[in-house]
């Protein structure tokens, strides 16, 4: 029997909020146990973690007797203690339910692990390190995940855990936080991954798997290539979700946001999109929320995989402009762990080695943007202010970072970055984002303009058609089946080596590939009768409103 304190009645006056790593930090855990020689990864549980602590100060409770089975009423004589049928209690030690109580056994914990060496890092929540022993880990509760050279360091925490906690131990370190972990140590790999996971979201929300395959998270409205006008999404006028449904909407978003944060980052610009309409959802959402469920059950198993490196954090950055319902932009950003950047860093570099994505930044910007080139600079500048929090858990994990590479297509944000173009023509930027000019200045980031078409972050950036998504999906994500010389820059050229299928693809007389009627249940894309047309851009340009033969780099 387990009871839970109503945490939602107490007032407690004291701190509640409890230190733990992000799934970022845990990345970056496993890059950094297989880029240290001889590195090594073990799991831990603290068993009754939150039970064992002294309360500072007592809490009260009370239990109604229909609650309480009648051996355990009889065992403590509880019968003459019943005060209008409920029993009154008084709460001395940790419980579930109670707003303190994780940190409370986190200030116990901190306090009991000091004077063995072992001590939180300044700046990385749950991050720990050993003063003196090549050991650390990151704290997610009361769980462990330990990067050890040398099992005798690892003895060393475990034997000390033991002296106040009853510990279970996985060397293999094959399970952490929700994570299914795969370890080779032969080859410097280690895939992760979330075995079941959607199996039983489906199950949960009675979802019947599609009657034929969904490759596409999202719908996908076709460009016009040589129109004059682009005309901006329609209206959501379908009707509104009741209490029920919208509820059963937010509930799959939080359900798939964390599987898409953890392994498969092709789901997050279609959570990202349905995101913004879950407060007041419509059929329409409900139908978009269907197609991500059938894109889920589709591919149920996503890996991804995680080499040995430099442990030198690597960004691309890239944004849609206009790609969004009233006039707002997508900003994106691609993560990755990969080889120290060479002095002379420049477009003409050979791309680093590729690795597991460490972290994917996606999300509509708020403010709405005059051009392109404003879009690709705030891009640049939300992916800077994520990337300080990475460089700084890096550092105090003991890899020590340059100048973060950060890749942009648009060769004017690039110069209002790195300050080689005058403010003149630009006073539309809003200031803010000059943050990131100011960060290059300091050395902590090295902008440098590449092609589009090679940029990794273009895929967050935009709602693709389902021949992107099948082409590119194994580029993001480790799938057995396919080739293993195949890398993410194969899959973007297969669109030069087939110029018939691309025609036929972007033809706008051509039926859209991932058409509700081929591809199953999909969002019904209304017809552009009565939709209100946007200027032509002229500079640049958005790479949904322009021929695929134009340079990328003058566009997002």
């Amino acid at each position: 029997v387990r009871m839970t304190a109503g945490g939602d009645k107490i007032i407690y006056p004291g701190e509640v909020t409890t230190k733990t790593a992000d799934m970022t930090t845990v990345k970056c855990l496993f890059n950094s146990i297989l880029s240290t020689p001889d590195g090594r990864c073990m799991t831990m549980d603290l068993q009754d973690y939150y039970l064992e602590t002294h309360l500072d100060r007592y809490e009260y409770i009370r239990i109604h007797i229909s609650q309480i089975p009648p051996a355990t009423m009889q065992e403590y004589n509880l019968a003459d203690k019943v005060i209008n049928n409920y029993v009154y209690a008084e709460v001395r030690k940790g419980m579930y339910g109670l707003p303190q109580a994780g940190r409370l056994a986190y200030d116990r914990l901190e306090k009991f692990l000091a004077p063995h060496g072992y001590h939180p890092v300044p700046r990385t929540p749950g991050l720990w390190r050993h003063t003196t022993r090549n050991i650390q880990f990151t704290l997610v509760v009361d769980d462990f995940c330990v990067e050890y050279v040398g099992k005798e360091n690892a003895y060393h925490l475990l034997s000390t855990l033991r002296q106040l906690y009853r510990v279970s131990v996985d060397w293999t370190g094959t399970r952490y936080v929700g994570l299914t972990i795969k370890w080779d140590y032969s080859n410097k790999t280690c895939d992760i991954s979330m075995p079941g996971y959607i199996e039983r979201a489906l199950a949960r929300f009675e979802h019947l798997p599609p009657t034929r395959p969904e490759n596409a998270p999202h719908a996908h409205v076709a460009p016009v290539y040589g129109a004059k006008v682009q005309y901006a999404i329609p209206e959501d006028h379908s009707k509104l979700l009741d209490v029920k449904d919208t509820k059963r909407v937010q509930e799959i978003l939080g359900t798939l946001l964390y599987y898409a944060r953890a392994v498969d980052n092709t789901m997050l610009p279609a959570i990202g999109s349905i995101a913004t309409q879950q407060a007041s959802p419509t059929m329409k959402t409900m139908d978009a929320i269907n197609r991500l469920l059938n894109y889920a059950a589709t591919h149920p198993n996503a890996i991804v995989r995680y080499h040995a490196s430099d442990m030198i954090l690597w960004i691309e950055s890239d944004a849609s402009y206009l790609s969004e319902r009233k006039g707002r932009s997508r900003a994106a950003g691609y993560y990755f762990l990969s080889d120290n950047p060479p002095q002379n860093l420049c477009n003409t570099t050979p791309p680093p080695s590729n690795n597991g994505v460490l972290h994917i930044h996606c999300n509509i910007m708020r403010e709405v943007l005059a051009s392109a080139a404003e879009a690709e600079l705030g891009a640049c500048y939300h992916n800077g202010r994520e990337a300080c929090p990475i460089r700084q858990t890096l550092e105090e994990m003991g890899h020590p970072q340059p100048a973060t590479p950060l890749v942009t297509d648009n060769s004017t944000a690039v110069g209002l970055a790195n300050d080689t173009v005058k403010q003149k023509r630009s006073k539309a930027i809003d200031m803010r984002f000059y943050w990131i000019r100011d960060r290059v200045r300091q050395g902590q980031f090295h902008i440098f303009w590449r092609k589009g078409k090679t940029n990794k972050a273009d895929y967050h950036s935009k709602h693709h058609r389902a021949l992107h998504h099948r082409r590119l999906r194994p580029a993001y994500l480790h799938e057995p089946t396919s080739d293993p010389n195949r890398n993410y820059f194969d899959a973007l050229y297969d669109r030069d080596d087939n110029p018939s299928e691309t025609a036929a693809a972007s033809s706008p007389t051509a039926a859209p590939t991932d058409d509700p009627a081929v591809m199953g249940e999909g969002v019904l894309i209304s017809s552009p009768t009565g939709l209100s047309p946007i200027p032509q851009i002229t500079a640049g340009h958005s790479s949904e409103s322009i021929p695929p033969q134009q340079d990328s780099s003058l566009h997002s």
